[in-house]
């Protein structure tokens, strides 16, 4: 069983080290095209809609195809978007190349959570998940540093061919590791019904609010640690570090913890976020307090990440794979707004302290919504057992 996650991992790897190496890259990329910085930014934007918008299409036109298959199909597109944005000759080529590269992100990590909440038992579907996402997460400890340094040292154009045999790699592995899974047949009319379901949709929006939550003060967590932590430019790339392992932590925390506890896992999460947002601005005033509350922040974080992805495959019974795509999408979504509401906080004036605030509101709303589902889901079940029970007796 632990083979396929590993094969699924590899590919996470690849695909969360290109989603985020371009962050980087950004002032060598605007320097060799001779645009601006806020133009290149548009690398970043256009690969979150991409992924938002054109995986879920993405996945309808793969529906009749053996998981397994469509997996390898994916990772063929993640190989050739890389080796075309290394080779770019042109901004507005490297900006196609990045697109056609975010069509595979959503898809291949919708689809795979549902071959590895298949390769397990039941009880750990969750934990699978979390194995898989932890390629993602590592891709933040140990790829998007690397990358970074090898493109400053050799290049821009050398970080993404050193993706390309990472995706040969995850390729190779899925070919290997995975096993064949049948994809359910696909009735388009039943798919956008399965997925206008209630708890499929607020399950998609908890996802976005949640990951909101978390780029509102993300994006701006380097001019956080230098302008009020006062944190040296190589001290803050010290703590993105100690991020990227707490996130790692606390994905693979969060697989057992909604494994045994199920959604109420996912809601207590939230408020004990809630409650660390309120305490941030105090704690970004000394540097080991800081430290701490950015850890637990991340673990806190990334712990809700595999049960939100679980329980979307759950909701949508008959559309796991478009409602699988679709959270990834909403998690994209999130990260969009959240960068946004942040610049909208920031350019009326207030400081970089009521960022984490804003946050705060987010998550208490996030874990009111959650909560409310919780009961829906109850509600619902009873409704269930009642119709059982009225036709066994009739």
């Amino acid at each position: 069983m632990r083979k396929p996650l590993l094969a699924l991992a590899v590919a996470a790897f690849g695909i969360g080290t290109t989603e985020f190496i371009i962050m980087g890259l950004l002032p060598d990329l605007a320097r060799d095209f001779s645009v601006s910085i806020p133009k290149a930014g548009t690398l970043v934007s256009a690969y979150a809609l991409a992924v938002t918008l054109g995986s879920p299409l993405v996945v309808l036109a793969l529906a009749k195809v053996d998981r397994k298959r469509a997996l390898i199909v994916l990772m063929s597109i993640f190989i050739l978007g890389n080796a075309a944005c290394a080779a770019a000759p042109n901004f507005h080529l490297l900006l196609l190349a990045r697109i056609c590269t975010a069509l595979s992100h959503g898809s291949f990590f919708g689809i795979g959570s549902i071959v590895a909440a298949n390769v397990v038992p039941r009880e750990q579907r969750a934990r699978a998940v979390a194995i898989m996402f932890s390629g993602l997460t590592l891709a933040n400890v140990l790829g998007v540093p690397a990358g970074t340094a090898l493109g400053q040292a050799f290049g821009w154009r050398a970080a993404f061919w050193a993706i390309v045999p990472i995706g040969i790699l995850a390729g190779a592995g899925v070919w290997a590791l995975v096993p064949h899974q049948h994809s359910e047949p696909v009735h388009l009319k039943h798919e956008l019904k399965s997925v206008m379901r209630r708890g499929v949709l607020t399950t998609l929006l908890i996802s976005t609010m949640s990951s909101a939550a978390m780029f509102c003060v993300l994006t701006y967590i380097t001019p956080i640690l230098e302008d009020i932590t006062h944190i040296t430019p190589h001290g803050v790339t010290g703590v993105l570090v100690l991020f990227g392992v707490a996130i790692t932590v606390g994905n693979l925390l969060g697989g057992i913890m909604a494994d045994s506890q199920g959604f109420r896992a996912v809601a207590m999460g939230f408020i004990v976020l809630a409650v660390l947002f309120v305490l941030m601005p105090i704690a970004e005033e000394h540097v080991i307090p800081a430290l701490i509350t950015i850890a637990l922040w991340g673990m806190l974080h990334f712990a809700v990440g595999a049960p939100l992805q679980t329980r979307v495959v759950d909701q949508a019974r008959g559309a796991q794979n478009l409602a699988s795509t679709l959270n990834q999408g909403a998690f994209n979504l999130g990260n969009a707004l959240g960068a946004a509401l942040g610049a909208l906080v920031l350019t009326h004036g207030f400081g970089y302290r009521t960022l984490s605030l804003v946050s705060a509101v987010i998550a208490a709303l996030t874990a009111a919504l959650t909560v409310m589902a919780i009961a829906w889901e109850r509600e619902d079940k009873k409704k269930s057992d009642e119709r059982l029970r009225f036709s066994m007796r009739h």
